[in-house]
Order: C-alpha cells, then sequence, then structure tokens
C-alpha cells in the first residue's frame, strides 16, 4: 500500500497493534502488521528483556513502544514521588472502601508491599529511562497518550531517526501535538478502550485531519472500537493513514489478559464497555463489573482519587480480584475488569493474532473493492 504510514514505518499494511504482551506484538509485525508494545509498567530492566525477546521473535520486522507521560497528574511539578510516599496520602475512607467491597464477595484484600524507591505509577522519568534503554533496540516508532509528549521525548526520537506518535482525543489536542513537533496523529474516539474522550471516531478522525491540514502534513491514524478491515477501510475513506487498534488484540490467544476476562469479552455487549474513573482517577473505557459500578454509582463510593493515587488503590485490588478468579471463585468472576473499548461487542470467538491481522487484509480488501463497484455502477 502506499499510506505514509506504511513508508514511515517501513511496513506492507497500515494495521498498528497496540498491546501489553510481547507475543501479540511480535506475532503482529510477522503477520504484516505493526506492533507496539505498551511500556507503562516497565523499568528499564524489564523492557530491556522484553524487547531482547522481541528482537529474537520478530524476524526482523518493525515494531514500536508506547509509553503513557500525562500532563495533568496531581503530583505535577513534584520531584522523586515514590509509590511509597503516595500511599500515605490514601486516608482510611477509600481503603476502607475498597477493603468492604472486596470483603462482601469473599475477597482477602491486602496492600502489595513495594520496594521503597520504586517510582509513582505514571513517573515521567522512569517513562525516559525506559525509552532511552529501548533506542538500542531496532524500534521504528515511539508514541505517548495522555498529552503532548515532553520535549527530551521528541528530541530522543530526532536523535534516533524514530517518529513520534501522540494520542489525542479532540482536534485542539491535536494541533497542540502537531505544534509541539509530533510526527503521527493518534485520533483515538472515544469507541476507545482505556483513557478516551468523549468525541466519536467517525466524528474526530476528518475533524483532526481538517485543523491540523493548514498547520502541517502529518499522517493521522485512526483508533476507537475498529475491530474489522472493513472499519480500517472506512476511517481510511475518510482520510487516515491507517488504524491504531487495541481492544481486538485481548481476545487473542497470545495476549495478557486471564481466561476469565476473555469469557467475559466474548458474553459482553458494546454497552458493557463503559468509561470509569474507578481504575486510575482520569476517565478510561472497561468492561462493566461490580468494581466499576460501585466506584461510579454506589451510594458510598468516596469518588474516584486523582491520576496516580487511584492507581494504587485498583493494582492491589485487581491483584486480589484476579488471584481469586483464578482459583475459581464464582464471586470474584463479578469484580474482573480490564480496559476494552465498545468493539467489544464484536468479538465473539478468540483467535491467534496472525489470524487477526490476515481477516484485517481480508475485509479490508472486500470494503474497497465494494466500493470500487459503487463508482463502476
Amino acid at each position: 500500500m502506499k499510506s505514509p504510514i506504511c513508508e514511515m514505518l517501513g511496513i506492507e499494511f497500515p494495521l498498528l497493534a497496540f498491546s501489553h504482551c510481547r507475543d501479540v506484538v511480535a506475532a503482529v509485525s510477522r503477520a504484516g502488521g505493526f506492533g507496539v508494545l505498551g511500556a507503562t509498567i516497565h523499568t528499564p530492566e524489564t523492557i530491556e528483556q522484553e524487547l531482547k525477546w522481541i528482537d529474537d521473535h520478530v524476524d526482523g520486522k518493525p515494531y514500536g513502544l508506547d509509553v503513557l507521560i500525562p500532563e495533568n497528574i496531581s503530583t505535577a511539578g513534584e520531584k522523586d514521588v515514590t509509590w511509597q510516599s503516595l500511599e500515605t496520602r490514601i486516608g482510611p475512607e477509600h481503603r476502607d472502601f475498597t477493603r468492604d467491597l472486596l470483603k462482601k464477595y469473599n475477597i482477602d484484600f491486602k496492600p502489595v508491599p513495594v520496594p521503597a524507591n520504586q517510582p509513582q505509577p505514571f513517573d515521567a522519568q522512569c517513562a525516559l529511562e525506559v525509552l532511552e534503554v529501548s533506542f538500542s533496540h531496532p524500534i521504528r516508532l515511539i508514541a505517548n497518550a495522555l498529552g503532548v509528549p515532553p520535549k527530551a521525548m521528541i528530541d530522543m526520537g530526532r536523535k534516533h531517526g524514530v517518529p513520534v506518535a501522540a494520542l489525542v482525543g479532540a482536534k485542539e489536542h491535536a494541533i497542540r501535538q502537531v505544534a509541539a513537533g509530533v510526527d503521527i496523529i493518534v485520533a483515538q474516539g472515544t469507541e476507545a478502550g482505556g483513557h478516551c474522550g468523549e468525541v466519536s471516531t467517525m466524528v474526530l478522525v476528518p475533524e483532526v485531519i481538517k485543523a491540523i491540514k493548514p498547520i502541517r502534513e502529518v499522517p493521522v491514524l485512526a483508533a476507537g472500537g475498529i475491530m474489522t478491515g472493513r472499519q480500517m477501510a472506512a476511517c481510511m475513506a475518510m482520510g487516515a493513514a491507517g488504524a491504531w487498534t487495541g481492544s481486538v488484540w485481548l481476545a487473542t490467544v497470545e495476549s495478557e489478559t486471564s481466561e476469565t476476562f476473555r469469557e467475559k469479552m466474548i458474553a459482553a455487549s458494546s454497552r458493557d464497555a463503559v468509561r470509569s474513573k474507578g481504575r486510575t482517577g482520569k476517565p478510561a473505557r472497561q468492561l462493566r463489573s461490580v468494581w466499576t459500578d460501585a466506584w461510579d454509582r454506589g451510594p458510598d463510593s468516596p469518588g474516584a482519587l486523582p491520576m496516580p493515587l487511584q492507581s494504587i488503590i485498583s493494582r492491589d485490588a485487581f491483584i486480589a480480584i484476579d488471584r481469586a478468579a483464578a482459583a475459581g471463585s464464582a464471586q470474584a468472576r463479578d469484580l474482573v475488569s480490564y480496559f476494552v473499548g465498545q468493539g467489544v461487542g464484536l468479538i465473539d470467538s478468540v483467535k491467534s493474532a496472525r489470524a487477526v491481522v490476515q481477516e484485517f487484509k481480508q475485509d479490508f480488501a472486500e470494503a474497497v473493492e465494494h466500493l470500487d463497484a459503487l463508482v463502476a455502477t
């Protein structure tokens, strides 16, 4: 294909696959797409291990890396904030609410010990250190979410000749990103899993393309609810240079998700993917569960803490929830959740990542042929 994304990244099909699982990243890239490893939870040491594994299993195909450096976070401007220091800022009201909720479902809630020097969740300095290590590997893209990438990240990309992408949920965000110097815009509609805005993909993509066109030529990837090649073709018909996808890979045999969550995905409808602050403190789309209902609608809910404090509460809780569900607790199953978009309603089975890429290609080709036939008549 002649998409600028294909030329920029050295790929044959402009399908980008975000995943926290290295197996998915390697499988998608081998199949002709472009895997992007979510590195939010990694340290410089662990990312070295992950990327070495990908290098050994990707058959020389290109892949990228995604970090999360929020512009707006409750600890903005503070230096050397550790996980342990943040734990002291969480009052008894939120801990008691979490403990009582899990106890109601016969789950024992205990905070998980962390090293004294472990950085806070979404720590910007840690993310930059992860990126620095990553450039010793043949990565072809770095991406950031929740705000304009820091200048240091953009400078890293320039220095190493690696394009910098940024996710946006509104046209004004896209304008700021282009002004900052990013190379690729990911226009992510509200249908997307994880942190997302309120504008639908169908509206956001052409709105962003129109807004940035007078400023500079920057390719735009469409994201949000894209689960098939036909949807991808529709987005490219609107002017997108390709698709950025995430949720569709959660239902693959290689993904990091639990068997319980996969079963819940297959049973879910699109309306079961809800935006909630209950996981990170910012609106993030995830599978509705007892957890999301309790934080968002519960009469006794103290309300979510701001990012990154809510992530500390939810991490400990979901470690306990997932452990209990894996052990066979039917009650714990009601609490199981994960980030997923509204496209979950289109998932009806678990497939290999390679099979999903091939289906995307076939669906895309059929959609293009359909449009060609309409024009011909």
